[in-house]
């Protein structure tokens, strides 16, 4: 079984290029996460949300990054993050084109 980390927040900083630039050290940082098999950076400029999709091989370090990555966050001053783990129905998720997941 595998498991989807969505987190999302509100963000009036940078997007796009500049913010790619700026936030490269935590990506390669959250790449060394146990569990972690990809992660999905997500923005939205017009409605100031940034965040990710997080694929993990396990619950338990879906749970543990998201209980690290919220106490990051609050700590550059983020709030209203908003966060939800879901399991992943292999099957049909398969048919619509996720063959990663075999």
């Amino acid at each position: 079984m595998v498991y989807i980390l969505q987190v999302d927040f509100p963000h009036d900083g940078i997007f796009g290029e500049d913010f790619s630039n700026a936030f490269i050290d935590l990506a390669n940082d959250i790449s060394n996460e146990d569990g972690l098999l990809w992660k999905i950076w997500t923005e939205n400029k017009d409605e100031k949300i940034a965040g990710g999709i997080y694929l993990f091989s396990n619950k338990n370090d879906a749970k543990r990054y998201l209980d690290k990555h919220t106490k990051r966050l609050e700590s550059f001053g983020y709030k209203n993050i908003k966060a939800k783990i879901f399991d992943v129905n292999l099957p049909l998720s398969q048919i619509c084109k996720a063959d990663f997941l075999r």
